[in-house]
């Protein structure tokens, strides 16, 4: 019998559950476990289900009995997986879940800072300026039109192609950037400072890498137009969040809308969450753009399908 301990139940809704295995297993599950935590929780673990712990290489060295570690996301930057490997220890992802609710979540956010939804309803509706003006509007903010603008699209995965699909249907012009820094530019793709320079609307789909930490920084900023908007929904550190924040208080670009952050949950005072509180143009949302209702569904059932396909693999090789 395999013991199955699930160290992050939080990471799924709680209208949501993981189907359990077919093969005789042992379930202990935690809402939250902290890095001081997981030895003395997975000790006993064949297989580990967790979301957003670090499973470093000396965490998983001190857990011989593991086999598997099960993540309930896509992103893999926090399990050492060379350590992995050398220790025996399968590492198996999820992806695809998200490749609707993603790229909606990114429409969403272009349309409402490019037809200024946050900020009329601000000033307009919260303040009841609306209600005691005298007219029947007030064009305080200028509304620009999707159908026509250029997307930069940074990532060519499974959602940074539908966001790309779905913005050539709505008229946009689609640029795909070449990785920076590249010397060959592949076909399909257009050179990194060239997306940014031509781009009105710049999003985010590519991993979290050494390359890649700090994508947007105040020199990729200031080679974007004062009328680009910035969308992030891949990872937090993706963005130089000090830089982003000076962008848009200055006019260097014309909004932001972000999913993620550089540390989730983020600080009370960080100075980006406390800017959304006053900035018009500046959009964020609890990292929540993953979380449909059949994106989650398929999440669980996808999790449940790699624990049975790795033991059906362990079960033949033994």
């Amino acid at each position: 019998m395999l013991n199955i301990v699930f160290l992050e139940s939080f990471a799924i809704p709680s209208t949501h559950h993981i189907p359990r295995p077919t093969f005789p297993h042992h379930w202990t599950e935690y809402t939250h476990t902290t890095a001081d935590q997981v030895h003395e929780r997975a000790k006993e673990a064949d297989i580990v289900i967790m979301s957003k712990i670090n499973f470093t290489r000396e965490v998983m060295a001190n857990l011989p009995k593991l086999k598997l570690i099960a993540i309930t996301a896509t992103g893999t930057n926090n399990v050492d997986l060379v350590a992995a490997k050398e220790l025996g220890i399968a590492v198996k992802n999820v992806t695809g879940y998200s490749s609707v609710t993603v790229p909606e979540h990114v429409l969403g956010m272009i349309f409402s800072l490019k037809h200024q939804l946050i900020a009329y309803h601000k000033d307009q509706v919260l303040t009841d300026r609306w209600a005691t003006c005298g007219q029947f509007y007030y064009a305080d903010f200028p509304i620009s039109d999707i159908r026509s603008s250029t997307i930069g699209i940074f990532g060519k995965g499974c959602l940074g192609t539908e966001v790309g699909r779905l913005a050539q249907l709505l008229g946009m012009k689609v640029l795909y950037a070449e990785h920076k820094g590249a010397t060959i530019i592949r076909e399909g793709y257009t050179p990194f400072e060239t997306v940014l320079k031509e781009a009105d609307i710049v999003t985010l789909h590519c991993p979290l890498t050494e390359n890649t930490q700090n994508l947007i920084n105040a020199e990729t900023l200031a080679l974007m137009k004062p009328n680009a908007i910035l969308i992030n929904t891949g990872r937090g550190p993706l963005v130089d969040e000090m830089a982003l924040l000076n962008a848009l208080e200055t006019g260097q670009i014309a909004g932001a809308g972000i999913d993620v952050m550089i540390q989730e949950p983020p600080q009370i005072d960080n100075p980006l969450m406390q800017a959304a509180k006053r900035l018009p143009n500046l959009l964020i949302t609890p990292h929540v753009a993953w979380a449909s209702e059949s994106a989650v569904t398929t999440l669980c059932d996808k999790v449940a399908q790699n624990i049975e396909d790795f033991v059906k693999e362990l079960a033949q090789h033994q």
